[in-house]
């Protein structure tokens, strides 16, 4: 055999190698998982941890009103969104320093699968359910207090409960879960199951006024989407984030759309109303909101576009 032969038969082995360590290479099998579901970012002094819950599909077409599914399909279509909208459940953890604060609790078991992840998230993020000082809830759908309950338990057993009291009276009401509709009853059970324990062991305290709950922490009454629905203020260092609970659902449409209301409202005119004084409010103010169903983590700005508002989401970043 000649040199040349012999480098010919070596190129073609090593090709060979190459390709067959290529083939195992593309054989690994798709892992299919996203890291832990928390973003952080400080606000002043006070650290604010968004926690996600997961994600459940809404149908934009059906569930929003005051509006058509051909207007509603174009707005989505514009952001490259389907009939079926990905939408997130977030909630926020704060840390004052002194006060471990948490905004909502996702919906744990009461929406199915796709969800339930707030507690691994909590902990991932490298907190505890028995830190928790206070939980702070938006209004009681399922899908905000769910995670008040977890094996059967209550989850936060060092925390008081705070919600509207308006919110408390409608769905924590024997009467009101008796007469309600049947595709109603739901709602009420699953308020109930998760803030009655809270209530029976003395950790729930309805609020009434647009009170300071922690220093730094306070309430904004928001009635509309709910008869409580409440909004979270939070200030550190001349730097404000508001938390709207679920004073918008739907980005692609109700950004600039603001009229447009969804199936949940209980009181649609009183909700739009406190969504384009939301609007208005944060793009003059030009302060950080978060939003429940806002893509996770939920974070961003607002600006005004005419009669229209743009999101301009939170820039990743480490945390500084």
């Amino acid at each position: 055999m000649t040199f040349t032969q012999s480098l010919r038969r070596g190129f073609a082995a090593l090709a060979g190698s190459l390709l067959l360590a290529a083939a195992a290479h593309a054989a690994a099998p798709q892992v299919k998982t996203q890291a832990p579901g928390y973003y952080r970012m400080m606000l002043g002094d006070f650290e604010v941890t968004a926690l996600l819950d997961g994600v459940l599909d809404l149908q934009p077409k059906q569930l929003l009103t005051n509006t058509t599914p051909k207007e509603v399909g174009a707005l989505l279509a514009r952001s490259f969104q389907g009939d079926a909208v990905p939408t997130s459940v977030n909630a926020y953890l704060i840390n004052t320093g002194t006060q471990l604060v948490l905004v909502d609790t996702g919906a744990a078991a009461l929406f199915g699968p796709g969800l339930d992840q707030l507690h691994s998230n909590l902990k991932a993020a490298g907190y505890q359910p028995e830190q928790v000082d206070a939980v702070l809830i938006t209004h009681m759908h399922g899908d905000h207090v769910g995670g008040l309950i977890q094996d059967g338990k209550i989850a936060f057993p060092n925390a008081t409960v705070y919600a509207g009291q308006k919110d408390a009276d409608f769905w924590l009401s024997a009467a009101n879960l008796e007469k309600a509709p049947k595709e109603m009853k739901g709602f009420f059970l699953g308020a109930q199951t998760s803030l009655n324990p809270y209530v029976a062991a003395g950790k729930f305290k309805g609020l009434s006024s647009d009170d300071e709950i922690v220093p730094g922490v306070k309430a904004m009454a928001t009635p509309g989407h709910t008869p409580g629905h409440t909004v979270y203020v939070v200030e550190s260092k001349g730097q404000k984030l508001v938390l709207w609970g679920d004073l918008m659902h739907v980005a692609a449409v109700q950004f600039p759309k603001p009229s447009v209301t969804i199936a949940f409202d209980i009181d649609s005119k009183s909700a739009a109303m406190q969504r384009k004084r939301a609007y208005v409010d944060a793009a003059k103010g030009g302060y950080w909101v978060g939003s429940a169903h806002l893509p996770f983590p939920g974070l961003g700005h607002l600006r005004a576009d005419g009669k229209a508002y743009v999101f301009v989401p939170v820039n990743y970043s480490p945390v500084r």
